[in-house]
């Protein structure tokens, strides 16, 4: 999977110029010039690395910065900021609130590209001692992104704990009550039929056209996800 890099940086010049690097060594990349834009983007997109400009128009970089890391599902995003000379005490507030890197304008695309390559390889190597599989379904648990092949699905947060832990306890069935009481854990009353309404946003979710529910239904007993994967039928 081609890695996402959202490039926030309000000089149209150097955002071009790193962008063009960026796409000689095919990362997908996307441009945000404002702050209030970089955050809807990013919300959008989840791109797997930022770069970040720290002065930038409307919304400053430190507080789109402190905006991701309140997110559950962004927080764990790798960010580098884009900083100018004599700037150092910025950068220790920046690390503090969780920058993962540095680099100071001007600077060279080789030195962009290297961090960014080794920034991105140590947090694959973390992801991948924190992850779920299954077939071609992947769950990220560091920052609750849940990929199927190439494609990112776009689960909320119960059908997200429903899914790990069907993958948790594959090949088991539960009942309705039983999901309720290791999903919902300790939530206020929920109606059982509470659950089949999420079942159904899960395998509308997960399942491709021509294959059979990764999630079925036991008669009289419940719900299970399937061991044996079935490849959907070609189309003519």
């Amino acid at each position: 999977m081609t890695d996402k890099i959202l490039i926030v940086e309000d000089e149209k010049p150097i955002s071009e110029l790193i962008g063009f690097h960026l796409e000689k060594q095919n990362y997908q990349i996307k441009f945000s010039y404002d702050g209030e834009s970089a955050i809807q983007e990013i919300e959008h997109w989840l791109p797997d690395l930022i770069l970040l400009d720290w002065m930038l128009p409307n919304i400053s970089g430190i507080e789109v910065l402190k905006r991701i890391k309140r997110k559950d599902n962004l927080k764990n995003i790798p960010i580098i900021m884009l900083t100018a000379k004599g700037q150092e005490d910025d950068k220790i507030r920046g690390f503090e609130l969780g920058v993962e890197d540095y680099v100071t304008k001007p600077f060279l695309p080789s030195e962009i590209l290297a961090r960014i390559k080794s920034l991105l390889k140590r947090t694959k190597a973390r992801e991948e001692n924190d992850s779920l599989k299954f077939h071609d379904i992947n769950i990220n648990l560091t920052n609750r992104r849940v990929t199927r092949g190439e494609r990112k699905l776009n689960l909320g947060p119960t059908e997200f704990n429903l899914l790990k832990f069907f993958i948790e306890n594959k090949g088991r069935v539960y009942s309705r009550q039983q999901l309720l009481d290791n999903v919902w854990l300790n939530d206020a009353y929920v109606e059982p039929r509470t659950v089949d309404v999420h079942i159904r946003r899960l395998r509308k979710e997960l399942n491709l056209t021509g294959e059979k529910d990764f999630i079925r239904t036991v008669r009289s007993a419940g719900y299970s996800i399937c061991l044996l994967y079935t490849s959907p039928s070609p189309r003519d």
